[in-house]
């Protein structure tokens, strides 16, 4: 059955935090809400009928799913309320009230004051946060305030005020939770360092400050006031799970717009975010057909003029993960550190996962043309004459020289095709010689094929390095398939790939589908061949000491090796247990025989 655009949209969400939108036919925004993962939380919408009206009304209408992935749940709660306030979509409740959360200010001024505000005054002063949970707040301040006396009046602490003995200490001072600055009782470089201190603190650089607490948590406890050490203990876990400030709201970021690019052999898909006063306001990820082989630089750009007009934007500064030139009146930055750094790998990320959504849409709507799609990609990416439909994978699997197999697992259209795998007991080499085992293998396969009339794959995989290569090489020469059919060795260590008379390997991306493909028929042809091998090391082992018993024959030996699976079972079973396989006389003589061995 042909699903429609909507199911599709939730089979491929990620199963990350972010943020989602629903949209109406008409393109209007009906809800924004936040998950932490993305997947589940939009099918609850969808798998059953929901209490209030309203929510059936909304999932009634809705047609198009978009959503914006983020690192983690808190920042999807802050993207989620900034949005809300943004867009004003219908069925959200409005936020028109203002509401922001808290930030924790270190004010611009001698013998700088540090509290909780919702408010940012432009004055210079740092603001960090935003945060989501005032326990988070109010915990760090505390532990600022029994480490750090630091004062809590509002005077204006000059060098003349306080010369002119102004100001007079107060009780603060008296039991402890200040040195006095305002009577100049505390110099101003020392009360600066232990500023400094919290600020590496609220930054979440607080290793240096950890130490202090876990000091303080020590005496508490040599002393035997558990009480007081119990609440240091419980400080510095809410401190170790901090996280020291948002992606999504950032007061050093005014208005900006972030574009960054992901393409692949067909598309490219640019993701942009625009950045109004720190916060992200809207996120659009942009789909481009490639039509000749055009850079990822020329498309970006092509796609920056295009959003900047849809959108009307207007900032004047925009990043970017290249260099471009955009005009004299756009300024390009290309970060390579700190928050806008950050900001553009959100971008990235969103980018990546909405090419995996359009991927995985296409592979349920259009089996054939994703197939098509990756056999392309691997024929460019291992350089090869055709597209590599039917793949062969060999593995070579001994201990210590016993019982050498070889696996031989086959792969069409980019799948494991089963039925064609094979195994192979090694014939003519004795001892462990991996290499004498390979070179056996494939000439072996592929005498078979020829002789048979069968097709031969495109590609064969050889799992190991240069050695494994050459010994297959010698059979493929033998054989006179050099030219015809294109083979590789794969090395374990490093994902190295290597090609005949070539000494340098190749790597491929990591996150390349070519390599996933490889490393699926590598892991496949170690599996297999692992298997067969336990099976038959655990078959002659059981050989050797059923077939010595007098009176017990082949068949007799296979229904033991199926039930027992190995000969300590065997001779740990009673002989009840035994004669419930194999009748009661022939149990008998295997008892008797091992009493006597």
């Amino acid at each position: 059955m042909q699903k429609s655009t909507l199911d599709l949209q939730i089979l491929t969400l990620p199963d990350n935090p972010g943020v989602y939108q629903y949209y109406d036919k008409d393109g209007k925004i009906l809800y924004v809400g936040k998950a932490k993962n993305l997947k589940k939380r939009v099918s609850s919408y969808f798998n059953k009928i929901h209490d209030t009206t309203k929510t059936n009304v909304l999932v009634k209408k809705i047609v198009t799913i978009k959503h914006i992935v983020v690192p983690t749940e808190t920042d999807a709660l802050l993207l989620e309320n900034n949005l809300i306030k943004t867009l004003q979509p219908r069925y959200n409740v409005l936020l028109r009230d203002d509401k922001t959360y808290p930030w924790i200010c270190i004010k611009k001024e001698p013998f700088s004051r540090i509290f909780s505000t919702r408010n940012m005054v432009k004055d210079g002063s740092e603001y960090f946060g935003p945060y989501t949970s005032f326990k988070t707040v109010h915990t760090i301040l505390d532990l600022i305030k029994e480490l750090y006396p630091l004062r809590t009046c509002n005077y204006d602490l000059s060098q003349s005020n306080i010369n002119s003995g102004k100001f007079k200490v107060c009780l603060e001072y008296h039991i402890g939770n200040c040195k006095g600055p305002c009577e100049g009782l505390e110099p101003l470089e020392e009360y600066q360092r232990q500023v400094n201190a919290i600020r590496e603190i609220l930054k979440g650089n607080f290793k240096e400050s950890l130490k202090d607490f876990k000091k303080l948590m020590n005496t508490y406890a040599q002393n035997l006031q558990f009480e007081e050490a119990q609440k240091i203990k419980e400080k510095i876990e809410v401190l170790e799970n901090y996280q020291s400030r948002s992606t999504i709201i950032n007061p050093k970021i005014t208005n900006i717009d972030v574009f960054s690019i992901v393409s692949d052999e067909s598309a490219a898909y640019v993701n942009f975010l625009q950045i109004s006063h720190g916060s992200i306001i809207r996120s659009h990820t942009l789909e481009m057909k490639k039509k000749l082989d055009e850079s990822d630089e020329e498309l970006l750009e092509l796609a920056i003029v295009e959003l900047r007009e849809r959108f009307q934007l207007l900032s004047k500064e925009i990043i970017v993960p290249f260099e471009m030139d955009l005009g004299e009146n756009i300024k390009v930055t290309v970060p390579q550190l700190g928050d806008k750094k950050q900001i553009l790998d959100l971008s990235i990320r969103n980018a990546k996962f909405y090419r995996i959504e359009q991927l995985k849409q296409l592979q349920i709507v259009d089996p054939d043309r994703h197939v098509n799609r990756i056999m392309a990609q691997m024929q460019k990416d291992l350089r090869l004459p055709s597209e590599p439909r039917h793949i062969e994978c060999f593995d070579n699997s001994n201990i210590q020289g016993t019982n050498p197999v070889a696996a031989c697992v086959v792969f069409k259209d980019g799948k494991p095709s089963k039925k064609d795998y094979r195994h192979f007991n090694v014939k003519t080499v004795e001892g462990p010689n991996d290499f004498a085992s390979m070179t056996e293998i494939v000439y072996r396969r592929y005498k078979r094929l020829l002789d048979e009339n069968e097709p031969l794959p495109q590609l064969i995989i050889i799992d190991g390095g240069k050695g494994q290569l050459s010994a297959a090489l010698k059979s493929i020469d033998d054989l006179g398939l050099r030219g015809k059919v294109a083979i590789i060795g794969i090395a374990k260590r490093l994902e190295e790939l290597f090609y005949p008379g070539d000494s340098i390997p190749l790597y491929l991306d990591k996150k390349s589908e070519t390599l996933k493909v490889i490393q699926h028929l590598r892991n496949e042809a170690h599996r297999f061949g692992i298997t067969f091998h336990r099976d038959k090391r655990s078959k002659s082992a059981l050989n050797s000491s059923v077939e010595s018993i007098p009176g017990i024959g082949e068949k007799t030996m296979l229904a033991l090796i199926q039930h027992f699976k190995s000969v300590k079972r065997l001779k740990l079973a009673t002989e009840k247990e035994i004669s419930e396989v194999i009748g009661a006389s022939k149990a008998k003589k295997i008892v008797d025989f091992y009493k006597t061995n």
